[in-house]
């Protein structure tokens, strides 16, 4: 089943840093708080980007503020608190749309698309472009169920069930999701060889 593919292998190597630095950082350790910070914040912005574009340094701050305000309320290890402030996040980027009454944007990508430098070849390396503005662009033309769940999963680097509890959905609705947006994201970046069993990439090792 999974092998190996459930989370970014760079956010799986500091999961463990992070979890003994949140310990550290709900003990009063203010240093220790700047190294979870350090750690969880490039995805929680590129999850951000993807839900809110521009404004996602603000939201982000905003989330930071009640991140920091509730670290003592928290319970877990590093993954644990991936999930946790993404679901802050969330919070508040639902929020922020709701009084800007945005909409994802959908238009003017297509021309982008010419731009990008390719050919994508694998799945592997179009998931590797979502680091860029232009694929986040990409992800906030999606579904939202699907972008929440490919950002979750892929950007911020959580596995199935705390992606499904950061959405409050199942797990396997959380995976179709992740899986179909995967699809439609591959098909948009020139990748020939997303297949049926795609999902396992994604799936948990159940």
């Amino acid at each position: 089943m999974g092998q190996g593919g459930e989370k970014p292998r760079r956010v799986q190597a500091y999961d463990g840093e992070l979890g003994a630095a949140v310990a550290r950082a709900q003990e009063g350790d203010e240093a220790a708080f700047a190294v979870a910070y350090r750690l969880v914040q490039p995805g929680l912005l590129g999850y951000l980007r993807g839900l809110v574009g521009e404004d996602a340094e603000d939201v982000a701050s905003d989330a930071w503020l009640e991140i920091a305000r509730d670290l003592g309320r928290f319970r877990g290890d590093g993954p644990g608190f991936r999930g946790w402030t993404a679901t802050i996040a969330r919070h508040r980027a639902l929020d922020h749309l709701r009084r800007q009454k945005v909409r994802p944007r959908s238009a003017a990508l297509e021309q982008d698309m010419l731009d990008l430098p390719g050919p994508y070849s694998t799945p592997d390396q179009a998931l590797e472009s979502l680091s860029t503005e232009y694929a986040l662009d990409l992800v906030r033309g999606l579904p939202r169920d699907q972008a929440e769940a490919v950002l979750l999963r892929v950007v911020v680097g959580l596995d199935g069930p705390a992606a499904a509890r950061v959405l409050g959905k199942r797990p396997g609705a959380v995976r179709t999701a992740a899986y179909r947006g995967l699809k439609r994201l591959a098909q948009q970046l020139g990748v020939a060889s997303v297949t049926d069993d795609g999902p396992r990439t994604l799936g948990e090792s159940t």
